[in-house]
């Protein structure tokens, strides 16, 4: 069963949260291209020859296991279907999504394909995500349960890291980038002045949010990490897996090898083009035990003064967390610190909502608190326990029941007094006393004047954590940071066409090994009409040579590619490694034969 394109018979998919579904789309299958699977085959043949020896072993049986083909580019469904095996799944996205949304798709444990496939001139290397990178890169290593435990670690840890709003005018700056570089024919006027806003908008950032420096941990190993010694390490990084140009260089000696630990986050990067350093982890658990340690840094690890702090700094959507598990969600604008500098009163700004556990407390919506919310912090004087653990028989002895007027007074010297409405309790704690004809003062600052309406004073001796986002997404309706920016797909003209049915006829014949006596023809068409093109005459060199037929028409292709490669540098290297695969399964062949 799927619904607008997502299927819901993989559990992990299934669980999603509403809105996390509105980044998925359909994956529009029917619109590869001839040449779109041209591609995808020629990488991932290419990438595998290469990878056999220099990637980590589990690459190889992850891309068994998850039945990922090398002839065509894979269905969305089917990855589903074989990932669900593992308690993992998939959605199609389009191209790169706000890092906390990836963030949190990977702690439902739910891995985001970016489904436009690269153009050819791209086949190295391609600066926007693509299904290459997230399929082949990303999906067969999960199969290895120390790295997914990693990964769904991570995606918990980065839905709750701080983010700033210039994080986000950042990414929204380095997409555009990305879907400008990605098109055949973009404007190089238009090109560089996206390239100008990514560099100044790195350049100013300021210090390095949470989520950014969680970013670069996030880069320097899901995307481009290597495992091993640091004289002779593997690759399990996605994106050098599915990178053939960098997989083939980065292990080279002009690119530095690091040990990787949390410091790893200091080191920043750029995604549009090869890295100049990588990381090397040990194991797995490695990764894990750097991950725990930046963790335990974070607001939503310590709370208290710091993480109000970096709530107010972000101007965004964030959650401050009481000790009694209250849950306060909005734009943060104020904190005030006692005398052990320990905060003792925060306030919000515009719309508000309270939960517990990640759910909506019933009257306690956004709208109800549309203007803010403010409340004290802290442990009350006159009674020993902690706030939250203040028993009906313990509030009655200090005058608070529902219906009589009473007065808290707190150890900070905040002191609210008023008519008792509500009291609210929830897993055994108390969370929230709501008085009507109240005022809140601290000394001679009004905190809370009767006039306001009633007031809701939350109920907690602590901050015990602060962290991005709403508490109950949903609820609060957090749909605002969808990319309105779409990636381009650059529909095929008539002579696009043309070369693309010419690619659909080789593969035919590939296929079903017949038809071999049209490739003569096939390519005169290609160099008379598609003369720029080396792909196809490669995959007609491929089937002939396999074959052992018309080998003037394979000396003819020869010579052509041979003369691409000394005119064409970008293609020589491609050329190269085409004739090596050919050779290589040739001998192959011949030793198998014996």
């Amino acid at each position: 069963m799927s619904t607008n394109g997502i299927s819901l018979d993989n559990a992990a998919v299934a669980a999603l949260p509403k809105h996390l579904l509105q980044f998925a789309v359909d994956q529009r299958y029917d619109e590869y291209t001839a040449v779109d699977h041209a591609v995808w085959r020629f990488i991932m043949r290419q990438n595998t020859f290469f990878l056999k020896e220099y990637a980590h072993k589990v690459y190889f049986q992850g891309l068994l296991e998850t039945g990922i083909s090398f002839e065509r580019i894979p269905r969305i469904e089917e990855m589903n279907e074989i990932l669900g095996r593992i308690g993992w799944g998939a959605v199609a996205v389009d191209g790169f999504i706000p890092p906390a949304a990836f963030m949190e798709f990977q702690a439902y444990k739910v891995l985001v394909i970016a489904c436009d496939m690269r153009q050819i001139h791209h086949i190295e290397y391609t600066p926007a995500p693509d299904i290459v990178h997230e399929a082949a890169g990303h999906a067969p290593i999960i199969v290895d349960r120390e790295y997914s435990d990693y990964l769904q670690r991570f995606g918990e840890v980065g839905a709750k890291a701080m983010q700033s709003k210039k994080d986000f005018e950042l990414y929204e700056a380095i997409r555009h980038l990305s879907i400008l570089k990605e098109l055949p024919n973009s404007d190089p006027d238009e090109l560089a002045e996206a390239t100008r806003l990514v560099e100044e908008r790195q350049q100013n950032l300021g210090d390095p949010s949470e989520m950014a420096l969680l970013s670069r941990l996030h880069w320097w190993t899901v995307e481009y990490g290597l495992i091993g010694t640091l004289d002779q390490p593997k690759i399990y990084g996605a994106g050098l897996l599915s990178s053939i140009g960098e997989s083939v260089s980065c292990l080279e000696s002009d690119v530095k090898k690091l040990l990787y630990s949390v410091d790893a986050a200091n080191t920043a990067f750029d995604i549009t083009t090869k890295q100049p350093q990588l990381f090397v982890c040990r194991d797995f658990q490695h990764l894990t035990g750097a991950l725990e340690e930046f963790a335990s840094r974070m607001a939503f690890y310590v709370g208290g003064l710091e993480g109000i702090n970096k709530a107010i700094d972000c101007k965004n959507t964030t959650t401050c967390q009481y000790s009694s598990g209250l849950q306060v969600s909005g734009t943060f604008a104020e904190v005030l610190p006692g005398d052990s500098n320990a905060p003792i009163y925060l306030r919000t700004i515009g719309p508000t909502a309270l939960a517990f556990g990640a759910k909506q407390l019933e009257g306690h919506s956004r709208d109800y608190h549309a203007e803010g919310f403010g409340s004290p912090i802290g442990r009350w004087r006159n009674t020993t326990a902690s706030p939250e653990l203040v028993s009906d028989d313990q509030l009655r002895s200090i005058g608070i029941a529902e219906g009589t007027d009473g007065t808290i007074n707190f150890e900070s010297g905040i002191v609210v007094t008023g008519r008792v409405e509500k009291i609210v309790r929830r897993g055994g704690k108390l969370l929230l006393i709501t008085f009507s004809n109240c005022s809140a003062k601290q000394s001679d600052r009004i905190l809370f004047d009767p006039s306001w309406g009633k007031f809701d004073m939350a109920v907690g001796e602590r901050i015990s954590s602060v962290f991005n986002g709403a508490a109950d997404k949903d609820s609060y309706n957090q749909v605002a940071l969808v990319p309105k920016e779409r990636t381009i797909k650059v529909p095929s003209d008539e002579n696009r066409k043309k070369l693309e049915n010419l690619y659909a006829q080789v593969r035919d014949i590939r296929e079903r090994k017949v038809g071999y006596e049209r490739l003569g023809e096939i390519w005169e068409t290609q160099q008379a009409e598609h003369p720029g093109d080396w792909l196809l005459s490669m995959a007609i060199f491929e089937i002939l040579d396999d074959a052992g037929e018309q080998n003037e028409l394979k000396q003819r292709i020869v010579t052509f590619l041979n003369q691409k490669k000394l005119t064409n540098h970008d293609v020589s290297t491609l050329v190269e490694w085409g004739f090596r695969l050919v050779t290589y399964h040739k001998v192959a062949l011949q030793t198998a034969a014996r």
